[in-house]
């Protein structure tokens, strides 16, 4: 099933990691992105303990990832950075 969202046609997608459905967000200008899908689940597998996931971080930092995937790229999944705390 498709819907419409800020003007973009989007599929309806799951999260692989939880089966939650993906939330549309609009990325910032300078990401170089329009409209991706999120998995806003803060209890997913993928973002549980992701922050430690992250090399060559700073032990203060609080950054994790959140699975996504790019509609504009035949929803080619990726790790969105995302604040943990």
């Amino acid at each position: 099933m498709t819907y419409t969202f800020s003007g973009v046609e989007l599929e309806e997608r799951t999260c692989p990691h939880c089966g939650e459905e993906l939330s549309p967000w609009i990325a910032p200008p300078e990401s170089g992105w329009g409209v991706i899908v999120v998995c806003n689940n803060n209890k997913c597998p993928h973002y549980v303990g992701s922050e430690c996931d992250i090399a060559n971080k700073r032990d203060d930092s609080n950054l994790g990832c959140r699975y996504a995937e790019n509609p504009d790229n035949k929803y080619t999944p990726f790790n969105l950075l995302a604040w943990t705390r």
